[in-house]
């Protein structure tokens, strides 16, 4: 009989808690118990985990001894808490947050990307699981480097309301709302009305002008990929989509790479599905391929007309499937096959 790992979702009623729950009995994760785990607000509720239902309970008064894996994801402040605990406790912690990604002695993982680093574990019992905008361009870009080796890259991201979370995908839905009943819009999650608009800022603002999502993509680039080398050039938006980030990436390559190198090279590399017509719909979007399915999905590549050694493309993948809870189950998943 295959052996069973019991698991702890932190933050098992926020947007990605629920995914990581669905997503573990749609994967057949061999879980034994399943623990759903949240402030003492949430505590007694009910969340499902495929056929199972489960019973939040109060993470201040959970026993960490009684889980192998623990998948987080209810903050930075929380993991910050709660995830030494749950290590010095026995349980491999898989962190969605920002809180542990750069630390030196922490891995930071993509497993299509970087999946002997998950080895790594052992020194602090963390695991860290990148930004969703860092975790779809490096599935895409792994490749690309790998055959000629990328100098520069550009990217410009459109990044869904779910990644800041329920309150935000509420406020979209009731300013479009409110907008189609020819009333104001009030704001209150986001500085601006982001039904029907485009706010050029994610996160906090840097003393160098860009915003913290941006640097974030630059800081986690070099890590997961191994090479100080790469110079990463981000601006991150946010758009008035429920589910899906979006990103028109433009990389510099040390070899000329063509495009028709670059599909073949993408066509064969692990979690990516080209789509990519020169026609009108010949390509991915958020809503018709990202939202729900957990490929990053690549398109419109071509060679870029102002660098001779220039490709662009257009990637988008689900933030809360691939971004966030698909990515952590995987790291668990080659966790036990190669590790516990």
């Amino acid at each position: 009989m295959a052996k069973k790992y019991d698991v702890a979702v932190v933050g098992a009623t926020g947007a990605v808690g629920e995914v990581m729950l669905s997503m573990l009995a749609e994967r057949r994760f061999p879980a034994g118990e399943v623990y759903a785990l949240a402030s003492s607000r949430s505590a007694g509720t009910k969340v499902r985990c495929g056929d199972r239902e489960l019973t939040v309970s109060d993470l201040a008064t959970f026993d960490f001894r009684k889980a192998q894996i623990g998948l987080f994801s209810a903050g930075g402040e929380i993991s910050a808490q709660y995830a030494p605990k749950a290590a010095a406790a026995g349980c491999v912690v898989i962190d969605n947050t920002a809180h542990f990604r750069y630390d030196d002695d922490i891995p930071l993982v993509v497993p299509e990307v970087n999946p002997g680093d998950i080895g790594r574990y052992t020194t602090r019992g963390i695991i860290a699981n990148p930004n969703c905008s860092t975790i779809q361009m490096l599935v895409a870009l792994k490749p690309l480097h790998d055959a000629a080796g990328i100098e520069r890259i550009n990217v410009c991201t459109y990044q869904s309301v779910s990644g800041t979370g329920k309150e935000a995908i509420d406020e979209l839905m009731e300013q479009t709302r409110v907008l189609l009943e020819r009333g104001q819009a009030a704001a209150h999650v986001y500085p601006k009305q982001i039904a029907f608009n485009v706010l050029p800022h994610i996160d906090v603002f840097q003393d160098n002008g860009y915003t913290k999502e941006e640097m974030k993509m630059v800081w986690e680039t070099v890590k997961i990929m191994g090479d100080p080398s790469i110079r990463v050039n981000p601006t991150t938006a946010r758009v008035p989509v429920v589910y899906g980030h979006s990103e028109a990436v433009h990389i510099e390559t040390r070899r000329k790479l063509t495009a028709a190198e670059a599909l073949e090279l993408l066509a064969r590399a692990p979690g990516v599905v080209v789509v990519d017509e020169r026609k009108p719909g010949g390509y991915p979007t958020a809503v018709t391929e990202g939202a729900g399915h957990d490929p990053v999905y690549v398109g419109r590549v071509r060679e870029d007309i102002s660098h001779p050694r220039g490709l662009d493309m257009w990637v988008v993948a689900d933030n809360l499937r691939k971004g966030a809870a698909l990515n952590s189950i995987q790291i668990a998943e080659q966790l036990i096959a190669r590790y516990l």
